[in-house]
């Protein structure tokens, strides 16, 4: 058997065994692409109209949302330009739950509790990660699902390369002309497609592989050049001292001096402390659109000095390049690096990879059905006499 037809066996057997998979993997990116730009037209508590008087603080947010759900543990309270409204974030893994309570941070109305469970673009992208499985299994499953898929791409490209001038002309683009059967048609569909969008379908699915296997990211950011822990690890804060009296709450000081040192951001987050030992994380992003710049700052809960850490989420300013690589991760993945243009970019490369397990299928039965014609010997060949037919001898 030919190197060539090996790599056929390995690229139909991996297809036909992770078809569905890769399809709803696709489909469901496909879907996720522009959840921002729809939500922002769809959903107006969102928004809030621009007033003249100053956001209220975090602790008066929190105060008001936790009114909303006493029985939850209150996570992070996030603010975004003037015209948007304040989100305060109720997250836990084990029970699980996930809400938003969006307020007016001019006067502290509740515009919408919402909870994320329940939310379309949050149970596509359960999809997504997990395959709508529990995430000790889905995620496992959906990573080891799209390693297989980059062997496909790359068993694809060997399938695809033609073998002379000829053949090219067939590879690179249809034949409008003649008057094709479907069968043709699906094939060019899968063949063409396929190769103008297999490099940017490939960067999908490494950039999934980095959430997918902790080793990968690991090669990726070794590779190049990275000296940081991957691993999050939370800052402590300090023992808390003997009669401690603070002017005004301490997320409320964070957030106050997170605002005069980033005055041009367009999204500040205060984290609350999650125990007595915890630190009071806050981050500030100066594009609302990607999150890679994003400065991550940590502070001491009760002297409130800044704590420095040695992992890959710290100051924008001293991230690495390796560190801009990995920080990039999640807006390559989404084509938001590249903005509308990288979002339409990304929608329709996996549109393309949606389509592909399809056309591939489609191949596949088209060849399991198709019986060969039997061409008879010469010495066999059938003449006829007076109507009848006579075989030769």
């Amino acid at each position: 058997m030919s190197f060539k037809k090996i790599i056929g066996k390995i690229h139909l057997w991996l297809g036909l065994v992770s078809g569905v998979v890769v399809f709803v993997i696709s489909l469901t990116g496909c879907l996720y692409a522009f959840q921002e730009e729809i939500q922002n037209l769809t959903q107006s508590y969102r928004f809030v109209e621009p007033q003249s008087k100053p956001f209220l603080p975090p602790s008066v947010l929190k105060s008001i949302a936790e009114k909303q759900l006493p029985d939850k543990h209150l996570h992070a309270v996030l603010y975004m330009d003037r015209g948007k409204a304040a989100q305060v974030s109720f997250f836990h893994f084990e029970p699980s739950y996930y809400y938003i309570v969006y307020l007016n941070p001019y006067d502290g109305k509740v515009l919408k509790v919402k909870d994320m469970d329940s939310d379309f673009f949050r149970i596509v992208l359960q999809g997504h990660f997990y395959f709508w499985l529990p995430p000790a299994i889905g995620q496992p499953f959906v990573a080891y699902s799209t390693l297989v898929f980059v062997v496909l791409l790359v068993t694809g490209i060997v399938l695809w390369w033609p073998k002379n001038k000829a053949a090219a002309k067939q590879r690179f683009w249809f034949n409008w002309k003649q008057n094709l059967k479907w069968k043709r048609k699906n094939y060019d569909l899968h063949n063409i497609f396929g190769f103008y969008a297999s490099i940017f379908i490939l960067i999908l699915a490494l950039t999934g592989l980095v959430w997918g296997f902790q080793w990968f990211a690991e090669s990726v950011y070794g590779l190049a050049g990275g000296k940081k822990s991957l691993l999050f690890t939370e800052p402590i804060s300090a023992p808390k001292p003997e009669n401690l009296a603070l002017n005004s709450p301490a997320i409320d000081q964070i957030w106050h001096r997170m605002q005069a040192e980033y005055p041009k951001a367009a999204v500040l987050e205060v984290h609350v402390p999650e125990s007595d030992t915890s630190a009071i994380a806050a981050s500030a992003n100066p594009d609302a659109g990607t999150y890679w710049k994003t400065d991550y700052r940590y502070f001491d809960q009760y002297s409130l000095k800044e704590i420095k850490v040695g992992h890959l989420y710290g100051r924008f300013e001293e991230a690495s390049a390796a560190d801009k690589l990995l920080r990039m991760n999640y807006d390559l993945h989404v084509g938001a690096v590249g903005g509308l243009a990288g979002k339409v970019l990304a929608f329709l490369v996996s549109l393309v990879a949606t389509s592909l397990p399809v056309t591939g299928f489609l191949i596949w039965w088209g060849r399991r059905k198709k019986v060969p014609k039997k061409v008879l010997e010469p010495a066999k060949a059938a003449k006829t006499s007076g109507g009848r037919l006579i075989l030769k001898s």
